[in-house]
């Protein structure tokens, strides 16, 4: 079971002056989920090598035991500060792809071609493909094999937008993943804020939040054992 999990390689909040970049819990949760099940992890991002982590996401309330799990495991650590150039890689190399979120995604993989054609290659291939948080944003141009938004007609969640608005950053984003989403016609359903909440519709997994993320990995190895 080969899996690729593809994080972000940008780094700046807007014109905050802030920092951002992945989600450390949405990352490690999957991660050991992944790992537990016996799976050959991949780390790719658009840059290649150390991706950014949103500082916030390792603040004492962020932590959780995976991200502890994470932060003292040397072999997660030099697999992360090595990712593989999201150009090198080919979806017909892995059993399914999974993209841990971050407001990172919403600026570079919501708009990067080869993130696009990788996910619509691995889903005509048959490929289950998940995303969590802000991730499901990365969405937003890919297509059905007749040019159809991806989303249109189906069941999808994502950060919602009280949740964007809970943490201040509703008008730093250059979008809202929860009215993209709508925007393209997808069916988007959310649970409570910071609740985990995952939809399936087919091969197409999401997830709402961090709290999410687990839950995603999970149904995500599901998928790939049906």
């Amino acid at each position: 079971m080969k899996i690729l999990m593809i994080l972000t390689s940008h780094d700046t909040l807007g014109d905050t002056g802030r920092k951002t970049g992945f989600w450390l819990e949405e990352l490690a949760a999957p991660y050991y989920i992944f790992k537990d099940a016996g799976a050959e992890i991949t780390l790719a991002s658009p840059k290649g090598g150390q991706p950014p982590l949103d500082p916030k996401s390792n603040e004492p309330d962020s932590q959780t035991d995976d991200t502890r799990r994470f932060e003292a495991d040397d072999e997660a650590k030099a697999a992360l500060a090595s990712t593989v150039k999201l150009a090198d890689v080919s979806a017909t190399d892995f059993d399914t792809v999974f993209y841990p979120g971050g407001h990172g995604p919403l600026w570079d993989l919501a708009e990067d071609a080869i993130s696009i054609d990788l996910i619509e290659t691995t889903l005509a291939a048959g490929k289950p493909v998940a995303l969590v948080c802000h991730a499901p944003g990365v969405l937003r141009h890919v297509k059905t094999a007749d040019g159809r938004p991806l989303v249109e007609g189906k069941k999808v969640t994502g950060f919602a937008n009280s949740e964007e608005d809970a943490v201040g950053l509703t008008d730093v984003v250059p979008f809202l993943v929860e009215d993209e989403l709508t925007a393209k016609g997808g069916v988007y359903s959310r649970g409570p804020d910071w609740g985990s909440y995952v939809v399936q519709d087919g091969l197409l997994i999401t997830g709402q939040n961090p709290g999410s993320s687990a839950a995603a990995a999970r149904a995500l190895l599901d998928a790939l054992a049906a």
